[in-house]
C-alpha cells in the first residue's frame, strides 16, 4: 500500500494516506479501536469499498484495476456474521463455495478437511441457528477458506468470545497458516490477541499508522516500565520537572487522569516518586507497576486505552441499521 486514502461524504477522513507491506505468509496485525480506520482498510483492499486515492497491490494484482483477479485470491471473515441460521453449517459452506466456483466435489473434500480442521465435523448437519457464538465464528473460517484464498483478511476474529474459546480461534488461526501457507492480515484491539499472535503488528489510530513492527520492537519503544499514578493536589508542581530530578525517569504523560512515567527499573524509582511528590505537597491516591506490553505501548502513542466495549457497540449498532434498511 503506498498512500492509501478514504474520505467518506467528501469530509470525514477514515484512512489516512497509509502506506506498508504485509510479507507472503506472515500474520499480519491491525491494532486500534473502534473507528481508527481498521476496517475501512480491510474493505479497500477487499474491493468492498473504492480508495479515495492511493494505491494497493496484492500478489501483483492492483487495486481498481484488476479487482476480479483480486477476489479470487482472498478470502474473508467480516466482524457480523454471515452465515445463514436457517442453513446448516454444510449448506452454509457448500453454497459459498459455489459463489467462489468451486466445483461439488473439491467442495466437499475441502469442507470435510476445514470442518475437522475447527472441530464442527459433527455439527456440520445442524442448523446453524443451534450454533454457540464459537461454533459461528468457526463456521465462517471454514467459509472464508472453501477456494483456499493465498490471503485471508479476518476482522475481529474473535470479538466478544469468552477466554476459552478465543484461544481456541488462534489455535486455528495459527494451523492455518502452518498447512495452508496462508496470509492472514486481520484486525484486532485485544493487546494479548495482536502479541501471541501477530508476526509484525501495525498500531493505527485516527485513520494513521502510529507505530510498524513486530511485538518486540514495538515493546522496546517504551524504553523502560511504566508507573500510573492517580494524584489530586499537584498546586504549582510541574509534574515534566520529575526527569531532571530523577534521572531514571525518561517521560511524562498524563494517561486517563493518571500519570504515566516511564522509567528504568521501575521497582527502584517508585518510592523515589512517591517521596518527591509528597515532598511537593502533591497527594497519591494509587499507584499502579506496568511491565512493558502492548497496552502500555497504545497508552504511551496515544495517551488512552483501548476499549472492548466501544467495539462491540459498534457492531450492534451496524446490525440495528440493517434490520431497519430491511424493514
Amino acid at each position: 500500500m503506498e498512500g492509501l486514502t478514504k474520505i467518506y461524504n467528501g469530509e470525514v477522513l477514515a484512512v489516512d494516506n497509509i502506506s506498508f507491506e504485509v510479507y507472503e505468509g506472515e500474520i499480519f496485525g491491525f491494532l486500534g479501536p473502534n473507528g481508527a480506520g481498521k476496517t475501512t482498510t480491510i474493505n479497500m483492499l477487499n474491493t468492498l469499498i473504492k480508495p479515495t486515492k492511493g494505491y494497493a497491490e496484492l500478489y501483483g494484482y492492483v487495486l481498481g484495476k484488476e479487482d476480479d483477479k483480486i477476489r479470487r485470491i482472498i478470502g474473508l471473515v467480516p466482524q457480523e456474521l454471515t452465515a445463514d441460521d436457517e442453513l446448516t453449517g454444510y449448506e452454509n459452506i457448500m453454497l459459498q463455495a459455489s459463489l467462489y466456483g468451486v466445483d461439488k466435489t473439491t467442495a466437499k473434500k475441502r469442507a470435510e478437511d476445514l470442518l475437522n480442521m475447527v472441530d464442527l465435523y459433527d455439527a456440520a448437519n445442524r442448523l446453524v441457528k443451534t450454533y454457540s457464538g464459537g461454533m459461528r465464528r468457526r463456521l465462517e473460517l471454514v467459509m472464508g477458506l472453501i477456494h483456499y484464498p493465498k490471503i485471508l483478511f479476518l476482522d475481529e476474529p474473535t470479538l466478544g468470545l469468552d477466554v476459552q474459546t478465543r484461544a481456541k480461534i488462534w489455535e486455528y488461526i495459527r494451523n492455518l497458516r502452518k498447512e495452508y501457507g496462508i496470509t492472514i492480515f486481520m484486525t484486532t484491539h485485544y493487546m494479548e490477541e495482536a502479541d501471541q499472535l501477530c508476526d509484525r503488528i501495525g498500531i493505527i489510530d485516527k485513520g494513521k499508522i502510529i507505530a510498524l513492527g513486530t511485538p518486540r520492537e514495538l515493546k522496546n519503544m517504551l524504553k523502560g516500565d511504566i508507573i500510573l499514578a492517580e494524584v489530586n493536589n499537584l498546586n504549582n508542581f510541574d509534574t515534566k520537572e520529575l526527569p531532571k530530578i530523577i534521572s531514571e525517569i525518561k517521560d511524562v504523560k498524563v494517561v486517563d487522569g493518571k500519570l504515566a512515567i516511564t522509567t528504568e527499573r521501575g521497582e527502584n524509582t517508585l518510592p523515589k516518586i512517591i517521596n518527591i511528590l509528597t515532598e511537593k505537597g502533591v497527594n497519591v491516591t494509587s499507584v499502579e507497576l506496568l511491565k512493558p506490553s502492548l497496552e502500555q505501548v497504545f497508552l504511551y502513542l496515544t495517551g488512552r486505552k483501548i476499549r472492548e466495549e466501544e467495539a462491540l457497540d459498534s457492531i450492534k449498532m451496524r446490525a440495528i441499521m440493517r434490520r431497519r434498511r430491511r424493514m
